[in-house]
C-alpha cells in the first residue's frame, strides 16, 4: 500500500500525462505529421485550461464540505487531538538552518497549538514518519517535536508517532500507540480535503474520532476569473490524488 500510494502521487499529476501525450506526439511526428500536430496543439490547449482554478476547486469542495468544524464548546468533551502529518516541507532546510519548514497545509501544525493553549486539558498525538521512497533519516515526528518545542508547548502533553508513512499507517500506528485509549473521544486534525479518507481509516481500526478539519482550500464558489497555472496544477493533483485514494482505500480496506 505504501508503494502504491507513492505511485498515485505520480499518476495524479496532470503534467505527467501531458508529458506522455507530447512524447507520443513527437514519436509519431515524422511518420504521421498531421495527427502529431493535432496532439501537440490539443495538449497545449489542455495545459491552458488547467490553469482555471474553478475546475479543481469543484473536485475539492465536496471533500472539504463533508465535515464541519466542531463548535467551540465541544472541544473540552474530548481527551485530545490526533494530528496527522503532511504539513512540513523537506527536512534538508531544517538540517541546514534549524527551522522547521511548513508547507501549504501549515494549519495542521498551527491550529493544534492554539487549541492546546486554549484548552489545557487536551493531549496531543502527532502521527507522521517518512513518506518518501528515498528516506532522509529525519521523520515528520522529528520536525513536529522541534516545532512544538519552539512554540512553547508542554511536551509532557505530546506523544509522537514516527513510523507511519501514509494515511492507513497513521491510523494503524496511532491505534497501536493508544491501545484502549483510542476508544476515548479524540479530535482528528487534518486537511479538510483529506478528512473523508482519514475518518474512514481511523474508524476501521476502532478509534473514536471527531473530525476537526483545517487547511481549507476552497470557499463557497470560485470565480472563473481566478487563473494561475502553477497553483491550479497543485490543486488538480490534490483533488485527483484524494479521490483516487478514497477509491483505492475503499477497495483494500
Amino acid at each position: 500500500m505504501f508503494v502504491l500510494s507513492n505511485l498515485l502521487s505520480a499518476i495524479t499529476q496532470p503534467m505527467f500525462w501531458l508529458a506522455l501525450w507530447w512524447a507520443l506526439a513527437l514519436l509519431i511526428l515524422t511518420r504521421w505529421r498531421r495527427p502529431a500536430l493535432i496532439m501537440l496543439w490539443s495538449g497545449l490547449v489542455v495545459l491552458g485550461l488547467l490553469g482555471f482554478r474553478a475546475i479543481p476547486d469543484a473536485l475539492l469542495r465536496p471533500l472539504e464540505n463533508r465535515y464541519a468544524v466542531p463548535a467551540a464548546d465541544a472541544i473540552d468533551r474530548h481527551v485530545g487531538l490526533i494530528v496527522l502529518g503532511g504539513a512540513v516541507g523537506h527536512p534538508d532546510s531544517f538540517v541546514k538552518h534549524g527551522q522547521v519548514p511548513l508547507g501549504e497545509a501549515a494549519e495542521r501544525m498551527t491550529v493544534p497549538v492554539g487549541l492546546m493553549r486554549q484548552h489545557p486539558g487536551l493531549e496531543l498525538v502527532f502521527s507522521g514518519g517518512e513518506g518518501r521512497l528515498l528516506t532522509t533519516g529525519v521523520s515528520e515526528s522529528d520536525l513536529a517535536r522541534a516545532f512544538y518545542q519552539a512554540q512553547g508547548l508542554d511536551m509532557a502533553r505530546v506523544q509522537l508517532e514516527g513510523n507511519s508513512r501514509n494515511t492507513r499507517e497513521n491510523a494503524q500506528q496511532v491505534a497501536k500507540l493508544l491501545g484502549d485509549r483510542c476508544q476515548e473521544p479524540w479530535l482528528l486534525v487534518t486537511s479538510a480535503w483529506h478528512m473523508p479518507r482519514s475518518m474512514a481509516e481511523f474508524k476501521a481500526v476502532g478509534c473514536n474520532v471527531t473530525p476537526y478539519p483545517v487547511d481549507f482550500r476552497t470557499g463557497a464558489s470560485t470565480p472563473l476569473t481566478e487563473y494561475s497555472l502553477a497553483h491550479s496544477l497543485l490543486r488538480w493533483q490534490t483533488a485527483l490524488h484524494e479521490w483516487l485514494g478514497l477509491w483505492v482505500y475503499g477497495l483494500t480496506r
